[in-house]
């Protein structure tokens, strides 16, 4: 069955998140790029974690690629990789991306598979994108874990993998130190997450405006979209959403965003399913979280006026819903992300991992 928005990341976490925020050194993310890697997962962790940032004022990752072999035949042959680093590379990465390919059945290189175990034993954190699933269950790290794949080897990742906890129709699932990511769109959600993940919304929104794509689209919505032809010439959601955003602080209902779309509450929900993949009331509700976020981020210390102006109504349901979608309190929230006093020294990266 489909889920709401809020249900991939409800549960409790077993595993702590990076605290590696606001570092000397950027958090180095290292790509493992195999033979038969598809290309677009591997644009996607490049457009997200290794470009320039200079509208943010600061590059937020140290990026790199590396691979076992000198020159790396990628997809079905479509060109090779060269000048990348050797695997010896993936030792000193924070966040490994592990490799993926449509051959699914292929078993992972011995030296591919040690390295993600090396790196799971030292604490770095674990991402992977579409296939990538298999490369992080085929290397034992995902035993009594939950994980996504892409749709079409949810069967054949279940029988080969029973002891994983697959969640075949998300887009993605965060279990603390290992990410995964369902299909190739939803490396973009993924890479997003992680970005305001550790740098907070308003970095997240800069970087997903530079990409010209959705800032947030949570984990538990449906891995496919369906789109039928309209009836009408234009059903869009794109007005009716737009001009809820300029209203988050008011006390909005699915009503009244049924009202302005001039449909039934039942027609909207249709919609919803059909366009965001989510529910009306996930999608409110998380649009005034991520304002909300802002709002801390920006300076605001007050959070009974934080729930306010993002229409979350009181400073109890603020907490409750931070904590239940980014694992923070508001005041946590606020320490890692909101604007550092004067005089705040910088944290190196040992300091923010003994957090």
């Amino acid at each position: 069955m489909p889920q709401d928005s809020s249900q991939s990341q409800s549960q409790p976490r077993s595993q702590s998140q990076p605290q590696n925020i606001r570092t000397a050194d950027p958090h180095r993310v290292v790509v493992i790029v195999d033979e038969n890697s598809n290309p677009f997962e591997l644009g996607c962790a490049t457009e997200v974690f290794g470009l320039r940032r200079p509208e943010i004022g600061r590059d937020l990752y140290d990026f790199r690629l590396c691979s076992p072999e000198p020159r790396t035949p990628m997809r079905d042959g479509f060109f090779h990789l060269t000048g990348v680093a050797g695997l010896e590379a993936a030792d000193s990465a924070d966040t490994l991306i592990v490799p993926n390919r449509p051959d699914t059945d292929v078993p992972r290189r011995p030296a591919v598979l040690d390295a993600v175990r090396r790196a799971h034993e030292r604490g770095a954190r674990l991402v992977g994108f579409c296939s990538g699933a298999f490369t992080l269950a085929e290397a034992g790290v995902l035993d009594g874990r939950r994980a996504t794949a892409h749709w079409q080897w949810a069967d054949s990742f279940r029988v080969r993998f029973p002891s994983v906890r697959l969640e075949e129709d998300v887009l993605f699932v965060d279990d603390g130190d290992i990410l995964t990511a369902a299909g190739s769109a939803a490396a973009l959600d993924l890479g997003l997450h992680i970005v305001r993940r550790d740098h907070g919304a308003e970095v997240a929104n800069s970087v997903s405006r530079r990409l010209v794509f959705a800032a947030r689209r949570d984990g538990g919505q449906r891995q496919f979209i369906e789109r039928p032809m309209p009836d009408a010439p234009d059903e869009s959601l794109a007005p009716v959403l737009a001009w809820a955003q300029e209203r988050l602080d008011s006390p909005l209902t699915v009503s009244d965003l049924a009202t302005r779309a001039a449909i039934s509450p039942a027609t909207l929900h249709r919609r919803f399913r059909a366009q965001l993949g989510t529910t009306p009331l996930a999608w409110l509700t998380g649009e005034r979280l991520a304002l909300a976020c802002r709002l801390i981020e920006r300076g605001e210390g007050r959070f009974e006026v934080v729930a306010r102006r993002s229409g979350l109504g009181t400073a109890a349901n603020l907490r409750a819903l931070m904590r239940r979608e980014t694992g923070l309190a508001p005041s946590a929230y606020r320490s890692r992300f909101g604007p550092a006093p004067a005089g705040t020294p910088v944290r190196t990266l040992s300091d923010s991992r003994g957090a």
